[in-house]
């Protein structure tokens, strides 16, 4: 079956957007610099992109990267792009690119809670290309989310405590 995206003229965009606030185990100066397409490989299990384009080599305004293809997307590899990195006010928002499957907007703050903690909301935004995204999209329930958010804070709140990937078979992307 050809999966290719065959939108025409305009058309009423099937659009779910989340968002979710962790606690974090560390201040925001520590948490910022990890929300890094380089630096996911130090805390996220299996986190890998197959190229990373930067002035500075980590996540900066303008950055963008690949990553692989992922299951359920048809083949195709997703290009990142961030948007907005601002330092100073602990922000970052990445446009993730799947061709014939979805765009997505990550939009990512922290605020510091008390001298030793982060809360940190994020909302991931999809919108589909096509059947396969809108076969994703139907799956991208709150639900889905929460426990999705909550394994990454526990990936993130390890590294942050240990230093070390986690190796609970929980906490592996899949």
């Amino acid at each position: 079956m050809d999966q290719q995206c065959k939108l025409e003229g305009n058309n009423k965009p099937r659009r779910v957007k989340h968002t979710f606030t962790q606690s974090i185990k560390g201040t925001p100066e520590q948490v910022f610099p990890l929300l890094c397409p380089v630096r996911e490989a130090d805390w996220i299990p299996g986190w890998t992109t197959d190229w990373v384009i930067s002035n500075t080599g980590v996540a900066e305004q303008d950055c963008i990267f690949q990553t692989p293809p992922r299951p359920g997307a048809g083949g195709a590899a997703s290009i990142w792009v961030i948007t907005h990195h601002d330092e100073d006010a602990f922000e970052v928002e990445m446009i993730k690119v799947t061709p014939a499957f979805t765009v997505g907007k990550l939009q990512i703050k922290l605020s510091a809670q008390g001298k030793t903690s982060t809360n940190a909301t994020i909302a991931y935004e999809f919108t589909s290309l096509g059947p396969l995204g809108d076969t994703y999209l139907e799956g991208f329930t709150a639900q889905w989310y929460e426990k999705f958010m909550r394994v990454w804070e526990k990936q993130m709140n390890h590294y942050l405590e240990t230093g070390e990937l986690s190796s609970d078979p929980d906490l592996q992307s899949g």
